[in-house]
Parts: structure tokens; C-alpha cells; sequence
């Protein structure tokens, strides 16, 4: 996949995250690294899929999406946002939102071959909280 994509970054494997996040995977933009948390993958596809017999292509496409971060042109730019302070809740919500959209998109001309009710369950969950939050903020200020 990493040949595929023509990034020039390492995958590391690891258990989990430290702190006990249960996040798949990682890209650290200043190292060029994706790390990918393999205990934490079996467990979001045992409690997305009921069990494991889908872990490899779970893997896949979690990996593809943080290829994606790695492939996105716009993500030092869209991060430099985000430490704003002036930048309003509405709007920090928004791009935290475009900066994981930007990942899946990537993705999911990445790994075409992964079945496309599959690929949109995966994202689908990972995007619920940051459209929860963008849907919230959109709502404060329609009320302010």
C-alpha cells in the first residue's frame, strides 16, 4: 500500500496507544510516521463487525487513512488553524472535520478493491463525533 501511495514515510506497529486512547492508527506530520495500534484495530472491528474474520481488511483501511493525512497537501495548513485561538468553536469544529473528510478521501481511492458498504461503515463511525460536534457548534450560532 505504502508503494501504491508513493509516500516516502515509515508505518510503525504497537500495541496501543499510550494514555489508552482507542485510536487505530496515528500520522506524526514533523517524524513522516503513521503508527498503527494493532490491539486497538481488533478491538474496533470486534465492536464494529461482531468479529475478526474482517481484520485485515479493517487494518487496510484504517492504514489508508492515515496515508491520507500523510498524502494531504493542505494538512499543515488546516493543523496551523486548528492552534489558532482566535478561530471560533464553529470553525475549529469544521476543519477538524475537513482534515479527517480529506483522510477518507484519500482512502478511498487508495484501496478501491475494499467493498464500498464496508468502507462506508469504517468511516461512517469515525466521522459520527466530528459531525456530532460540527452539527452542535452550526447550531449555537444559528441561536446566538
Amino acid at each position: 500500500m505504502l508503494q501504491r501511495a508513493g509516500l516516502d514515510i515509515t508505518v510503525r506497529l504497537e500495541p496501543r496507544l499510550e494514555g489508552g486512547r482507542l485510536i487505530g492508527g496515528k500520522y506524526g506530520m514533523i517524524s513522516k510516521t503513521v503508527t498503527m495500534y494493532t490491539e486497538v484495530i481488533e478491538e474496533q472491528c470486534l465492536q464494529m463487525f461482531g468479529s475478526l474474520e474482517q481484520v485485515e481488511t479493517y487494518f487496510a483501511v484504517v492504514l489508508a487513512h492515515e496515508l491520507g493525512h500523510a498524502a494531504d497537501t493542505h494538512l499543515s495548513f488546516l493543523c496551523e488553524e486548528l492552534e489558532d485561538a482566535a478561530i471560533s468553536a464553529e470553525r475549529r469544529t469544521r476543519v477538524a472535520l475537513q482534515i479527517e473528510e480529506n483522510a477518507w478521501n484519500y482512502a478511498l481511492a487508495l484501496v478501491p478493491e475494499v467493498d464500498a458498504v464496508f468502507f462506508s461503515t469504517v468511516i461512517d463511525e469515525s466521522l459520527v463525533a466530528y459531525r456530532m460536534q460540527a452539527q452542535e457548534a452550526a447550531a449555537e450560532v444559528a441561536t446566538a
